[in-house]
Protein backbone atom coordinates (compact mmCIF):
# COMPACT_ATOMS: atom_id res chain seq x y z
CA UNK A 1 0.00 0.00 0.00
CA UNK A 2 1.54 3.06 -1.16
CA UNK A 3 1.03 6.09 2.09
CA UNK A 4 0.60 9.80 0.36
CA UNK A 5 1.22 12.91 1.93
CA UNK A 6 0.36 16.63 0.41
CA UNK A 7 -0.55 20.11 1.18
CA UNK A 8 -3.29 20.89 3.79
CA UNK A 9 -6.24 23.26 2.48
CA UNK A 10 -5.38 26.35 4.73
CA UNK A 11 -1.85 25.91 3.38
CA UNK A 12 0.08 28.94 2.09
CA UNK A 13 2.63 28.96 -1.09
CA UNK A 14 5.71 30.43 0.87
CA UNK A 15 7.89 27.37 1.73
CA UNK A 16 5.53 24.99 0.19
CA UNK A 17 8.66 23.32 -2.20
CA UNK A 18 10.78 22.73 1.19
CA UNK A 19 7.39 21.43 2.76
CA UNK A 20 7.12 19.04 -0.52
CA UNK A 21 10.97 18.38 -0.09
CA UNK A 22 10.88 17.47 3.59
CA UNK A 23 7.70 14.70 2.87
CA UNK A 24 9.60 13.61 -0.20
CA UNK A 25 12.68 12.75 2.45
CA UNK A 26 9.93 11.24 5.17
CA UNK A 27 9.45 8.34 2.61
CA UNK A 28 5.88 9.62 1.84
CA UNK A 29 5.12 7.85 -2.02
CA UNK A 30 2.65 10.69 -3.16
CA UNK A 31 1.92 14.53 -2.89
CA UNK A 32 -1.39 15.56 -2.88
CA UNK A 33 -2.59 18.94 -3.55
CA UNK A 34 -5.85 20.45 -2.89
CA UNK A 35 -7.72 23.36 -4.84
CA UNK A 36 -9.26 25.52 -2.03
CA UNK A 37 -7.81 28.90 -1.64
CA UNK A 38 -4.84 28.97 -3.90
CA UNK A 39 -4.87 27.42 -7.88
CA UNK A 40 -3.12 24.16 -7.41
CA UNK A 41 -1.47 24.25 -10.82
CA UNK A 42 0.13 27.10 -9.03
CA UNK A 43 1.25 24.69 -6.20
CA UNK A 44 2.81 22.17 -8.08
CA UNK A 45 5.76 23.52 -10.13
CA UNK A 46 7.03 25.25 -6.81
CA UNK A 47 7.07 21.38 -5.55
CA UNK A 48 8.31 19.60 -8.97
CA UNK A 49 11.08 22.23 -8.72
CA UNK A 50 12.41 20.71 -4.74
CA UNK A 51 11.26 17.15 -5.51
CA UNK A 52 12.74 14.09 -7.32
CA UNK A 53 10.85 10.77 -6.88
CA UNK A 54 7.81 11.56 -5.67
CA UNK A 55 3.87 11.39 -7.34
CA UNK A 56 2.53 14.80 -7.36
CA UNK A 57 -1.14 15.14 -8.01
CA UNK A 58 -4.37 17.32 -7.67
CA UNK A 59 -6.95 16.28 -5.39
CA UNK A 60 -8.67 17.69 -6.84
CA UNK A 61 -8.66 20.54 -9.39
CA UNK A 62 -12.12 21.18 -10.39
CA UNK A 63 -13.09 20.35 -13.87
CA UNK A 64 -15.63 22.08 -14.82
CA UNK A 65 -14.60 25.05 -13.61
CA UNK A 66 -11.77 24.98 -16.92
CA UNK A 67 -11.87 23.13 -20.70
CA UNK A 68 -9.94 20.41 -21.64
CA UNK A 69 -7.65 22.49 -24.25
CA UNK A 70 -6.90 24.42 -20.76
CA UNK A 71 -6.09 21.10 -18.49
CA UNK A 72 -4.07 19.55 -20.97
CA UNK A 73 -1.70 22.62 -21.27
CA UNK A 74 -1.77 23.00 -17.29
CA UNK A 75 -0.82 19.10 -16.53
CA UNK A 76 1.51 19.04 -19.61
CA UNK A 77 3.43 21.71 -18.44
CA UNK A 78 3.67 19.63 -14.86
CA UNK A 79 4.24 16.17 -16.16
CA UNK A 80 7.36 18.24 -18.29
CA UNK A 81 8.47 19.97 -14.46
CA UNK A 82 7.98 17.15 -12.75
CA UNK A 83 9.87 14.59 -15.19
CA UNK A 84 6.84 12.24 -15.45
CA UNK A 85 5.21 12.08 -12.00
CA UNK A 86 2.40 14.14 -12.22
CA UNK A 87 -1.29 12.51 -11.64
CA UNK A 88 -3.84 15.10 -12.71
CA UNK A 89 -6.90 14.35 -10.20
CA UNK A 90 -10.22 15.72 -11.30
CA UNK A 91 -13.52 16.71 -9.30
CA UNK A 92 -17.03 17.72 -10.43
CA UNK A 93 -17.89 19.79 -7.45
CA UNK A 94 -21.72 20.37 -6.88
CA UNK A 95 -23.60 22.57 -8.95
CA UNK A 96 -23.86 25.35 -7.03
CA UNK A 97 -19.86 26.40 -6.77
CA UNK A 98 -19.89 25.93 -10.54
CA UNK A 99 -22.51 27.72 -11.51
CA UNK A 100 -22.52 30.60 -8.82
CA UNK A 101 -18.36 30.35 -8.21
CA UNK A 102 -16.92 29.72 -11.58
CA UNK A 103 -20.00 30.70 -13.66
CA UNK A 104 -19.56 27.48 -15.35
CA UNK A 105 -22.49 25.16 -17.35
CA UNK A 106 -23.93 22.47 -15.15
CA UNK A 107 -25.17 19.38 -16.70
CA UNK A 108 -24.68 15.78 -16.82
CA UNK A 109 -22.09 15.85 -14.42
CA UNK A 110 -20.81 12.05 -14.87
CA UNK A 111 -21.29 12.26 -18.83
CA UNK A 112 -19.36 15.33 -19.32
CA UNK A 113 -16.60 14.42 -16.92
CA UNK A 114 -16.15 11.16 -18.94
CA UNK A 115 -16.04 13.68 -22.27
CA UNK A 116 -13.46 16.18 -20.84
CA UNK A 117 -10.91 13.00 -19.94
CA UNK A 118 -11.67 11.64 -23.61
CA UNK A 119 -11.16 14.81 -24.71
CA UNK A 120 -8.10 16.24 -22.90
CA UNK A 121 -6.30 12.26 -24.26
CA UNK A 122 -6.74 13.46 -27.46
CA UNK A 123 -5.47 16.81 -27.45
CA UNK A 124 -2.36 15.19 -25.56
CA UNK A 125 -2.22 12.04 -28.24
CA UNK A 126 -2.30 14.96 -30.66
CA UNK A 127 0.68 16.28 -29.30
CA UNK A 128 2.79 13.73 -28.44
CA UNK A 129 1.86 11.44 -31.66
CA UNK A 130 1.47 14.06 -34.28
CA UNK A 131 -1.97 13.02 -35.33
CA UNK A 132 -4.47 15.68 -36.47
CA UNK A 133 -7.13 16.96 -33.62
CA UNK A 134 -10.46 16.13 -34.22
CA UNK A 135 -12.13 15.86 -31.30
CA UNK A 136 -16.03 15.88 -31.83
CA UNK A 137 -17.70 15.40 -28.20
CA UNK A 138 -21.76 16.38 -26.69
CA UNK A 139 -20.02 19.05 -24.74
CA UNK A 140 -16.51 19.39 -25.91
CA UNK A 141 -15.37 20.09 -29.41
CA UNK A 142 -11.39 20.38 -30.61
CA UNK A 143 -10.76 20.53 -34.05
CA UNK A 144 -7.75 23.41 -34.11
CA UNK A 145 -4.19 22.81 -33.09
CA UNK A 146 -1.80 25.72 -34.85
CA UNK A 147 2.10 25.07 -34.64
CA UNK A 148 2.42 28.34 -32.51
CA UNK A 149 0.63 26.65 -30.02
CA UNK A 150 1.85 23.26 -30.29
CA UNK A 151 4.04 22.09 -27.64
CA UNK A 152 5.50 19.58 -28.57
CA UNK A 153 5.91 15.69 -27.79
CA UNK A 154 6.05 15.09 -24.02
CA UNK A 155 9.31 13.08 -23.64
CA UNK A 156 7.48 11.40 -20.33
CA UNK A 157 4.27 10.95 -22.03
CA UNK A 158 1.17 11.82 -21.00
CA UNK A 159 -0.11 12.43 -17.44
CA UNK A 160 -2.01 10.04 -15.59
CA UNK A 161 -5.73 10.64 -14.65
CA UNK A 162 -7.87 10.20 -11.32
CA UNK A 163 -11.21 10.61 -11.12
CA UNK A 164 -13.13 11.53 -7.72
CA UNK A 165 -16.50 10.19 -7.56
CA UNK A 166 -18.92 9.02 -4.45
CA UNK A 167 -21.71 8.43 -6.78
CA UNK A 168 -22.47 5.51 -8.79
CA UNK A 169 -22.49 6.96 -12.21
CA UNK A 170 -19.32 9.04 -11.58
CA UNK A 171 -17.65 6.06 -10.18
CA UNK A 172 -18.49 3.93 -13.11
CA UNK A 173 -16.98 6.84 -15.19
CA UNK A 174 -13.18 6.20 -13.18
CA UNK A 175 -13.60 2.46 -14.08
CA UNK A 176 -13.84 3.56 -18.04
CA UNK A 177 -11.24 6.48 -18.46
CA UNK A 178 -9.17 6.91 -15.61
CA UNK A 179 -6.07 5.43 -14.12
CA UNK A 180 -6.54 6.36 -10.74
CA UNK A 181 -10.17 6.11 -8.29
CA UNK A 182 -9.54 9.05 -5.90
CA UNK A 183 -11.93 7.60 -3.04
CA UNK A 184 -14.08 10.12 -0.73
CA UNK A 185 -13.72 10.25 3.03
CA UNK A 186 -17.76 9.76 3.50
CA UNK A 187 -16.98 6.44 1.76
CA UNK A 188 -17.15 3.78 4.43
CA UNK A 189 -15.77 0.61 4.07
CA UNK A 190 -19.16 -1.68 3.62
CA UNK A 191 -19.94 1.47 0.68
CA UNK A 192 -16.83 0.47 -1.31
CA UNK A 193 -16.93 -2.92 -1.24
CA UNK A 194 -20.88 -3.04 -2.26
CA UNK A 195 -21.07 0.35 -3.87
CA UNK A 196 -17.84 1.32 -5.38
CA UNK A 197 -15.95 -1.36 -6.44
CA UNK A 198 -18.76 -3.20 -8.57
CA UNK A 199 -19.33 0.27 -10.04
CA UNK A 200 -15.57 0.83 -11.08
CA UNK A 201 -15.96 -2.59 -12.43
CA UNK A 202 -18.77 -1.97 -14.39
CA UNK A 203 -17.19 1.10 -16.19
CA UNK A 204 -13.49 -0.56 -16.52
CA UNK A 205 -15.83 -3.58 -18.42
CA UNK A 206 -17.16 -1.17 -21.17
CA UNK A 207 -13.80 0.08 -21.53
CA UNK A 208 -12.33 -3.74 -22.13
CA UNK A 209 -10.54 -4.20 -18.97
CA UNK A 210 -10.34 -5.12 -16.17
CA UNK A 211 -11.10 -2.77 -12.38
CA UNK A 212 -7.22 -4.39 -11.45
CA UNK A 213 -6.12 -1.85 -14.26
CA UNK A 214 -7.29 1.62 -11.74
CA UNK A 215 -5.31 2.11 -8.77
CA UNK A 216 -7.97 2.83 -5.46
CA UNK A 217 -6.89 5.97 -3.26
CA UNK A 218 -8.56 5.97 0.29
CA UNK A 219 -8.66 8.48 2.53
CA UNK A 220 -10.48 7.33 5.28
CA UNK A 221 -11.31 9.49 8.46
CA UNK A 222 -8.55 8.79 11.18
CA UNK A 223 -9.43 8.98 15.11
CA UNK A 224 -6.45 8.68 16.97
CA UNK A 225 -4.07 9.82 19.77
CA UNK A 226 -1.76 8.32 22.60
CA UNK A 227 -4.08 8.94 25.51
CA UNK A 228 -8.10 9.59 26.17
CA UNK A 229 -8.15 13.42 25.77
CA UNK A 230 -6.59 12.94 22.82
CA UNK A 231 -9.01 10.55 21.48
CA UNK A 232 -11.62 12.52 22.49
CA UNK A 233 -10.67 15.92 20.71
CA UNK A 234 -9.92 13.32 17.93
CA UNK A 235 -13.50 11.96 18.11
CA UNK A 236 -15.33 15.33 18.44
CA UNK A 237 -13.82 16.79 15.49
CA UNK A 238 -14.18 13.75 13.54
CA UNK A 239 -18.29 13.69 14.23
CA UNK A 240 -18.41 17.19 13.30
CA UNK A 241 -17.21 16.29 9.85
CA UNK A 242 -19.12 13.12 9.34
CA UNK A 243 -22.18 15.18 10.35
CA UNK A 244 -21.04 18.26 7.60
CA UNK A 245 -20.67 15.72 5.07
CA UNK A 246 -23.60 13.85 5.86
CA UNK A 247 -26.02 16.74 5.71
CA UNK A 248 -24.93 16.91 1.38
CA UNK A 249 -27.79 15.51 -0.70
CA UNK A 250 -24.90 14.15 -3.12
CA UNK A 251 -23.93 11.51 -0.49
CA UNK A 252 -26.69 10.42 0.80
CA UNK A 253 -26.77 7.00 -0.75
CA UNK A 254 -23.34 6.16 1.75
CA UNK A 255 -26.03 6.83 4.23
CA UNK A 256 -28.73 4.34 2.80
CA UNK A 257 -25.96 1.76 2.39
CA UNK A 258 -26.24 1.34 5.83
CA UNK A 259 -29.67 2.12 6.76
CA UNK A 260 -28.94 5.84 7.91
CA UNK A 261 -30.80 7.40 5.01
CA UNK A 262 -33.26 9.10 7.43
CA UNK A 263 -30.22 10.71 9.10
CA UNK A 264 -29.31 12.87 5.79
CA UNK A 265 -32.70 14.44 6.08
CA UNK A 266 -32.46 15.25 9.73
CA UNK A 267 -28.59 16.67 9.12
CA UNK A 268 -29.42 18.75 5.73
CA UNK A 269 -32.41 20.43 7.95
CA UNK A 270 -30.15 21.44 11.03
CA UNK A 271 -27.77 22.86 8.39
CA UNK A 272 -29.82 24.93 6.64
CA UNK A 273 -30.86 25.99 10.68
CA UNK A 274 -26.65 26.89 11.48
CA UNK A 275 -27.17 24.13 14.43
CA UNK A 276 -23.43 23.47 13.33
CA UNK A 277 -22.53 22.08 16.83
CA UNK A 278 -25.49 20.11 17.53
CA UNK A 279 -25.13 18.25 14.20
CA UNK A 280 -22.08 15.91 15.50
CA UNK A 281 -23.85 14.82 18.18
CA UNK A 282 -26.44 12.53 16.00
CA UNK A 283 -23.10 11.04 14.62
CA UNK A 284 -22.95 7.93 17.47
CA UNK A 285 -20.22 5.10 17.96
CA UNK A 286 -21.29 2.97 15.34
CA UNK A 287 -21.54 5.66 12.66
CA UNK A 288 -18.10 6.76 13.55
CA UNK A 289 -16.50 3.56 13.57
CA UNK A 290 -18.00 3.21 10.48
CA UNK A 291 -16.85 5.86 8.44
CA UNK A 292 -13.68 6.21 10.85
CA UNK A 293 -10.61 4.20 11.90
CA UNK A 294 -10.49 4.17 15.42
CA UNK A 295 -7.38 3.34 17.56
CA UNK A 296 -4.79 4.40 19.70
CA UNK A 297 -1.82 5.21 17.49
CA UNK A 298 0.23 2.05 17.83
CA UNK A 299 -2.32 0.03 17.01
CA UNK A 300 -3.55 2.34 13.92
CA UNK A 301 -1.71 0.45 11.00
CA UNK A 302 -2.64 -2.69 11.79
CA UNK A 303 -6.26 -1.77 11.68
CA UNK A 304 -5.87 0.10 8.72
CA UNK A 305 -4.67 -2.75 6.80
CA UNK A 306 -7.12 -5.47 8.43
CA UNK A 307 -9.74 -3.18 6.81
CA UNK A 308 -8.92 -1.80 3.50
CA UNK A 309 -5.29 -3.39 2.60
CA UNK A 310 -7.54 -5.49 0.08
CA UNK A 311 -9.40 -2.85 -1.56
CA UNK A 312 -7.29 0.57 -2.03
CA UNK A 313 -3.90 0.42 -3.25
CA UNK A 314 -2.86 3.66 -1.62
CA UNK A 315 -4.13 5.60 1.25
CA UNK A 316 -3.78 9.56 2.63
CA UNK A 317 -4.68 9.96 6.58
CA UNK A 318 -8.10 12.30 6.51
CA UNK A 319 -7.90 13.80 10.44
CA UNK A 320 -10.71 16.45 11.11
CA UNK A 321 -8.99 17.38 13.97
CA UNK A 322 -5.19 19.01 14.77
CA UNK A 323 -2.41 16.59 15.09
CA UNK A 324 1.09 16.38 14.52
CA UNK A 325 2.12 15.33 11.02
CA UNK A 326 5.42 14.24 12.58
CA UNK A 327 3.47 11.28 14.59
CA UNK A 328 1.87 10.26 11.11
CA UNK A 329 5.28 8.49 9.93
CA UNK A 330 5.66 5.89 12.61
CA UNK A 331 2.04 5.26 10.89
CA UNK A 332 3.15 5.42 7.26
CA UNK A 333 6.43 3.25 7.98
CA UNK A 334 4.24 0.67 9.74
CA UNK A 335 1.83 0.31 6.62
CA UNK A 336 4.79 -0.03 3.98
CA UNK A 337 6.49 -3.03 6.08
Amino acid sequence: MKVDGGVGVDSSLEGIGERARAQEEQGYDGLWVPETNHDAFTMLPLMAQTTDDVELGTSIVVGFARNPMSLAYSANDIQLLSKGRFILGLGSQIKPHITRRFSMEWSKPAARMREMVLATKAIWNSWNTGEKLDFRGDFYQHTLMNPLFHPGENPHGAPRVAIAGVGELMTEVAGEVADVFLGHGFATEKYMREVTIPALGRGADRAGRSVDDIAISGTPFIVTGSNEEEMAVATKGTKQQIAFYGSTPAYRPVLECHGWGELQTELNQMSKEGRWEEMGELIDDDILHAFAVVAEIDDLAPEILRRFDDIIDRISFYAAYQFDPTRWLAIMHDLKQ
